[in-house]
């Protein structure tokens, strides 16, 4: 088997028998295609995959950084090439998984960034007010903006969302997570009431522009396709923007979720179920995001803080 075949079966392995996500698989893709590359250059001539040495893991590594690849992508590079050595070691290609034993780059934690109350009162006061008409676009971005903030979800799991996931009569709806793992999650008054005023017109737009084709996606574009991750984004980025908060981003919603739950005093567990966490010690970090806006809040309300 030659070095290419080895990837595609072992990407096909991730997509068919790990039934990981698509964004997955393409990055798995997309870093092995850099580390093939690069041992191409290192060992020049014919090399195979038993034949790269831990120096070489290395060097990918610092040849990554020395292009600019930020940390926390270098770290994912491994991850890859990790499994990937794993994958051919389960089928006999290599002895040994020479990237077991390679360092992952050290990354600085970042706490998130979540929205106040006030700046998602700007946020809904503005879109509601777009809202106000039956402007389909509108009444989408609307729907959109309220299921980000009542879900936690994550923009693959929104723009991949299905008509047969959402329940409105329960007020709930069945997220596919990372790893294809399935989660329930409330929706909220405000949340179904938007997707209920969107939904007419979401079914219009497919009846008139699907050509008799079906159509699973909650949210299309005017064409009656399902919306892209992209466009999803683009059209948060532009509702931010309309009030000043540039630097927010979709997964900022995400984060005002988890966050303003904690300050309101949810039980940690409760909120990693709900963002679809596979440890404790991911939700943890909002703890601390909770912890830093109580003590500015103590400093400021505090008489003798």
């Amino acid at each position: 088997m030659t070095t290419a075949s080895d990837v595609a079966g072992f990407l096909a392995f991730a997509e068919k028998e790990r039934q990981y996500s698509p964004n997955t698989v393409k990055a798995y893709a997309r870093d092995l295609t850099r580390f093939t590359a690069f041992c191409d250059a290192h060992y020049g001539g014919a090399w195979s995959w038993d034949t790269v040495d831990r120096t070489g893991v290395r060097g990918f590594l610092g040849e990554l950084q020395r292009n600019g690849l930020a940390k926390r992508s270098a770290s994912r590079a491994l991850s890859s090439v990790r499994s990937f050595y794993r994958y051919l070691q389960l089928n006999e290609r290599v002895a040994v998984n020479i990237a077991k034993a390679a360092r992952v780059p050290r990354i600085d934690k970042r706490l998130p960034t979540p929205l106040g109350r006030q700046q998602m009162d700007d946020l809904f006061t503005l879109a509601e007010a777009r809202a106000s008409g039956d402007e389909f676009l509108a009444l989408r971005d609307l729907a959109m903006l309220e299921l980000f903030y009542a879900t936690g979800m994550r923009l693959a799991e929104l723009s991949g969302l299905d008509l047969d996931r959402l329940d409105l009569l329960g007020d709930q709806v069945k997220v596919v997570g990372k790893g294809r793992k399935e989660r329930i999650v409330p929706l909220g008054s405000k949340a179904s009431r938007a997707l209920r005023r969107y939904l007419p017109l979401r079914d219009r737009a497919v009846e008139e522009q699907g050509g008799g084709v079906r159509q699973p996606a909650v949210f299309v574009g005017g064409h009656g396709r399902r919306l892209t991750a992209r466009t999803v984004q683009r059209r948060m980025q532009a509702l931010f923007a309309a009030v000043g908060e540039d630097e927010a981003s979709v997964h900022s919603l995400r984060h005002t979720f988890a966050t303003h739950l904690l300050d309101a005093g949810a039980d940690l567990r409760a909120v990693q179920e709900l963002l679809g966490h596979a440890s404790l010690s991911t939700t943890q970090i909002y703890t601390h995001t909770s912890v830093e806006r109580l003590k500015r809040v103590y400093r400021d309300a505090h008489p003798r803080a």
